[in-house]
């Protein structure tokens, strides 16, 4: 997902990969002992899914509304979000834990110990995972370590990314996701991990911005220890938009950032055997709704080019996750969520 800062563009990857060489023959990443692979055989039977870069960074349409974070996610209704999200015919949905900032909409005791004021006493997360549940949906939780850049430096500082003995790090964000994981359990189908690039330099896109030498990311462990109460939850780390390489064979599907409606899938599974998935921007292609007093993004694509390609995606069993403008309140772009029902009908 786009950050602040600007990594290649749509057009400097295809000059450099050609576009058929998209999602094909996978660079290898860190390899540990046999990995026992969770069932993602509920994700390849969905046509598609809602997500939301719904953060703290997020913005109102009205400047009347804006209120801080804390507020802001007290008067969040989950029941709202998980409506309009059904109603277009999602099966499952992406909720943004935390994004370019460390700002975390639930309580969690781990932050707190590495820097106060970043958390909510409210559980939204939890409260949208019961939500979804009502509904029938299966709710993957996206989640950002925030290390990128210098976006949030104080984060970045007290979560150990610019020590020289990087342990602390690793233990740090490890006690995260295993606080969220134990907590949550089944309710959180999935996890889908940005930046991953941001901790390795090894992949397509070297973002680290620290010393990294004589360091290894322990992938296999991260992923073990995101099935922190429930051994069923999908993981998943991202490389970056339009590429793959494999930090770890320790994961269950396809990040599968396109962003638009490209790198259509030949095969249910990668090279890697992973249940192939795409993600793309229906609206608003800078994910989050980031200028005060802006009306939520309308579709960037035609009814028809949104149908082909989902059915596309759909006949070799590869999910879409559209995702959809959102503002500080919590409402959605009505427009996509429209066009979004019309593919549903289309589709059935």
């Amino acid at each position: 997902m786009k950050l602040h800062h600007d990594a290649l563009n749509r057009r400097e990857v295809l000059k450099g990969m050609g576009a058929s060489a998209l999602f094909a023959a996978a660079s290898r990443g860190a390899h540990g002992a046999e990995y026992r692979r969770a069932d993602a055989s509920w994700l390849a039977a969905c046509s598609f899914g809602v997500s939301t870069h719904w953060t703290a960074q997020s913005q109102t349409v009205d400047a009347d509304a804006w209120l801080p974070f804390e507020e802001t996610v007290a008067r969040f209704s989950p029941t709202d979000y998980v409506e309009q999200i059904a109603g277009a015919g999602a099966r499952y949905v992406i909720f943004t834990a935390a994004h370019a900032l460390q700002m975390l909409p639930a309580p969690c005791e781990a932050i707190d110990r590495i820097a106060p004021r970043r958390t909510t006493k409210r559980d939204l997360i939890g409260e949208i995972a019961d939500a979804c549940r009502a509904r029938g949906l299966h709710l993957i939780v996206y989640y950002n370590h925030s290390c990128n850049h210098g976006d949030d430096p104080e984060w970045e500082y007290a979560v150990g990314y610019h020590a020289q003995d990087k342990s602390r790090l690793t233990s740090n964000l490890m006690g995260i996701i295993r606080e969220l994981g134990a907590r949550y359990g089944s309710r959180v189908a999935g996890w889908w991990f940005d930046s991953c690039g941001s901790l390795d330099p090894r992949g397509a896109f070297d973002a680290t911005t620290t010393d990294m030498r004589n360091f290894q990311f322990p992938w296999d462990e991260w992923v073990e220890t995101a099935r922190t109460g429930f051994d069923g939850r999908l993981v998943t780390l991202n490389s970056g938009v339009l590429s793959h390489y494999l930090y770890s064979t320790h994961q269950d599907y396809e990040a599968g950032e396109a962003g638009n409606l490209i790198a259509v899938p030949s095969a249910q599974f990668t090279t890697d055997h992973l249940q192939d998935h795409r993600w793309v921007c229906i609206d608003n292609p800078g994910w989050v709704h980031g200028k005060v007093r802006t009306p939520l993004a309308a579709p960037r694509f035609r009814l028809a080019a949104v149908l082909d390609y989902v059915s596309a995606c759909n006949k070799v069993k590869v999910p879409v996750t559209f995702n959809v403008d959102i503002d500080r309140t919590g409402k959605l772009s009505a427009e996509s969520l429209a066009q979004l029902h019309e593919v549903k009908k289309n589709l059935a």
